[in-house]
């Protein structure tokens, strides 16, 4: 059959919900930069304007039109073995949209994705369409399935009002002020590009999305949420780092075996529940610094822009700034967590490290006779239950103890800058700080948010603020918050705001 007929056929197939997915899936706002060799350019005119013409016309021709001219672009092109190019990423996003919303054309050549595949020297387990989709914009698919048409009308009307940010775009202007997002798939064609002009304005990316936010609170619920879902849940959703399907992300292991007992069960333990976390795992047994090295540059390589998220375990002795080595070198544990988080690879993306080594000689030590002979540690319990427990302790009650308590825990420590930096003030407000987190905890009472939550979000929200130093050199710089944890439960808000005391009153 005629090429030209296949793809008229494909296209004629899919629903135009579907079809502005596709779109949005393709034109991918995060997408890597060309790499060598490659002189394409994603234009703001080709991720937008097809976008602005559907809603404006009700007419998928443009849309129609792009997905053709990506069908005709993989069919031509040649995979070079030497380099990488952004047409090779687009293939395999293009692919794993497809597969994801089951609309795989017959007529893709399955060989050529093969071929990229190998380019980006994936294994096996790296080949799943899965981890090809972007979670970020999985996490935006699904907050588009929660809004009715007039939920995105209404977030498009409260765009328009911000004639700073739309002045002088003139595919705002191509869609009007006045939109009908009722007919099939409009209203998805019309919220993915509120979404991707956020994102070519720098409002918003993977991480930082209170822009969007701001604009679903300003939706009236009762109008703008389909059923069982509510504005606080939409925006919740926003609230989590997007790490959507299969994988949940990368896991280093890193263990030093020499000396120390139990090494090999906790490569295994580690193993086994990355697994079933979902994660593709890599291991590296008695690590040295040029094993380090040699992570860092793997984890530099392309194919680590899919993944979601990064893990690593690193276990070995440890004192209270360094770790040892397999060949009895030292590292200090500073260099080593600030140096992976510089991997571009996984820039905006969650990055866990668990630590596991000592960090000096002193002990929280208990005494008196009815805690001799009780340790966790004293003998290994096998309760041969099924999947991870069965290679795990059995933590009896008669090695708990709850009467003595770390002073540290069930703390939280929250910081308004970090180490060595500014803590911005106001003129008129005085800490930056305390105006944006008592804002935040006032906006979220009733929304049953835990306080780390809140926490997180204000180390988002006060990042986000451009400050200036009120000295006569006046510095514009950025503020960063943190905090520590040693929480044993999770802190929520009041579900119920209290209504403030009246200070004029007298006590009753």
């Amino acid at each position: 059959m005629d090429e030209v007929i296949q793809v008229t056929l494909w296209l004629s197939s899919i629903t135009p919900r579907k079809k502005a997915k596709l779109f949005f899936f393709t034109t991918h706002a995060d997408a890597p930069s060309p790499m060598v060799g490659s002189n394409d350019v994603d234009t703001h005119e080709e991720t937008q304007l097809p976008l602005a013409t559907t809603v404006a016309l009700h007419n998928f021709k443009n849309i129609d039109e792009f997905l053709k001219k990506k069908v005709n672009t993989f069919s031509c092109y040649n995979v070079i073995e030497n380099e990488i190019t952004k047409t090779d990423y687009e293939y395999l996003r293009f692919y794993s949209a497809c597969k994801y919303l089951d609309v795989v054309p017959p007529f893709l050549d399955l060989e050529k994705i093969s071929a990229i595949q190998n380019k980006f020297e994936m294994t096996d387990e790296e080949r799943d369409y899965r981890l090809l989709l972007d979670s970020a914009d999985l996490v935006l698919e699904k907050v588009c399935d929660s809004l009715k048409p007039a939920g995105v009308s209404q977030m498009w009307t409260a765009l328009r009002k911000d004639r700073n940010l739309i002045r002088g775009v003139k595919t705002i202007d191509i869609i009007g002020f006045f939109v009908d997002p009722n007919p099939t798939g409009i209203k998805e064609c019309l919220f993915f590009f509120i979404v991707r002009f956020l994102q070519k304005a720098d409002k918003i990316n993977r991480v930082n999305t209170n822009r969007l936010e701001r604009l679903i609170a300003q939706c009236d619920e009762s109008s703008s949420c389909e059923e069982g879902k509510t504005i606080d849940f939409i925006i919740d959703s926003l609230r989590f780092y997007p790490t959507e399907l299969y994988p949940f992300g990368f896991c280093l292991i890193m263990c030093v075996i020499e000396g120390r007992d139990g090494a090999m069960q906790e490569i295994e333990k580690t193993m086994e529940i990355s697994g079933h976390l979902g994660m593709i795992t890599h291991t590296e047994k008695n690590p040295t610094k040029e094993t380090i090295e040699l992570v860092k540059k793997e984890l530099m390589k392309p194919k680590y822009q899919f993944y979601s998220s990064f893990t690593c375990w690193f276990m070995s002795h440890g004192d209270s700034n360094s770790m040892a080595l397999a060949d009895g070198e030292t590292i200090e544990r500073e260099w080593f967590l600030t140096s992976f988080p510089d991997i571009s690879t996984f820039q905006l993306k969650p990055k866990v490290f668990f630590m596991v080594s000592c960090r000096g000689a002193n002990k929280f030590s208990l005494k008196g006779d009815e805690f001799e002979g009780q340790s966790a540690t004293c003998e290994y319990y096998d309760i041969g239950s099924a999947l991870i427990r069965n290679r795990m302790l059995d933590i009896t009650d008669s090695v708990r103890d709850i009467s003595y308590v770390q002073p540290m825990m069930d703390t939280l420590v929250a910081y308004s800058t970090i180490l060595d930096h500014l803590s911005g003030r106001a003129n008129t407000h005085g800490s930056i700080y305390v105006d944006r987190a008592c804002v935040l905890m006032s906006e979220n009472i009733s929304r049953r948010r835990s306080l780390t939550e809140i926490l997180e979000h204000l180390s988002q929200d006060l990042h986000e603020i451009l400050q200036e130093t009120m000295d006569e050199d006046r510095i514009v710089y950025k503020q960063a918050c943190h905090y520590d944890s040693f929480f044993r439960k999770t802190l929520k808000l009041p579900y119920t705001r209290h209504p403030k005391e009246d200070v004029h009153s007298a006590p009753q």
